[in-house]
């Protein structure tokens, strides 16, 4: 199963979804990682409270981009709610907790929680995702 799962995370990166795709999105935000060069910033236009359109921009690790690649497709066309809660629940299993469900090809990051020091790769993109989404709401809901 490890070998699945690291084929996914390398087809992400190899061959990002929803990279460069979104410039002219309503509300953009920027995060980085310093420490390890992550850098993303993720391009999100809210329709009614949903994810109408997210793409993004960056450079990092395999996990960052991959993450981002894969948080991109797992939350397009999803309620801003629901895509908050599935933040959440990535969030718990970068911290070792077992999801309530199955969250498809997401669950191939569930690994990375071994290697502390790669958690804040994998959750890089959303903390961008959360922050883009707070924002979008406060103007709104349809930014």
């Amino acid at each position: 199963m490890e070998e699945l799962y690291q084929e996914i995370i390398l087809d992400h990166y190899r061959c990002p979804r929803h990279k460069n795709c979104c410039p002219d999105c309503g509300v953009r935000v920027h995060q980085d990682n310093p420490l390890c060069g992550d850098d993303i910033t993720l391009g999100v236009e809210l329709e009614h409270g949903t994810i109408a359109r997210i793409g993004f921009e960056g450079q990092g690790c395999a996990i960052s981009q991959a993450s981002a690649s894969m948080m991109a497709e797992s939350v397009k066309g999803q309620s801003v709610e629901r895509a908050l809660e599935l933040g959440e629940t990535m969030r718990r299993m970068m911290h070792g907790e077992a999801p309530d469900e199955d969250l498809g090809d997401l669950m191939a990051l569930q690994g990375v929680a071994k290697f502390p020091v790669r958690v804040k790769c994998a959750l890089l993109p959303w903390t961008a995702m959360r922050q883009a989404l707070t924002a979008g709401m406060a103007d709104g809901g349809d930014a």
